[in-house]
């Protein structure tokens, strides 16, 4: 679907961590700073800690389009961040919104 009326895409990722929660954190942050760094269609990355339980985590991100997120996905970064936190994730909810730019 083309990018109509500037719209970019917002990626909502819903975690629930178990295991090693410094580690999945320090890693987490990595991963959010290089996106913001090293890919140019990455406009926003937030990291939010539930405030009730600190191993629900949600991650807000926003890219220019599918083919940003696609290239996020694809970065050696992610993938390195994929592999070595996958142990730590018990769960995972991953949804797309369209952010219209009125």
């Amino acid at each position: 679907m083309p990018n109509a009326v500037n719209e970019k895409l917002v990626v909502a990722v819903d975690l629930v961590i178990g295991g090693d929660r410094a580690l999945f954190m320090k890693l987490m942050a990595e991963n959010a700073a290089a996106s913001l760094r090293e890919e140019p269609g990455c406009r926003l990355f937030d990291v939010c800690v539930d405030i009730s339980d600190a191993n629900r985590i949600f991650l807000y991100e926003i890219y220019d389009d599918e083919a940003a997120f696609s290239a996020h996905l694809a970065s050696a970064h992610y993938k390195s961040f994929d592999a070595r936190t996958s142990g730590l994730i018990l769960s995972k909810n991953v949804r797309r919104y369209r952010l219209r730019a009125e």
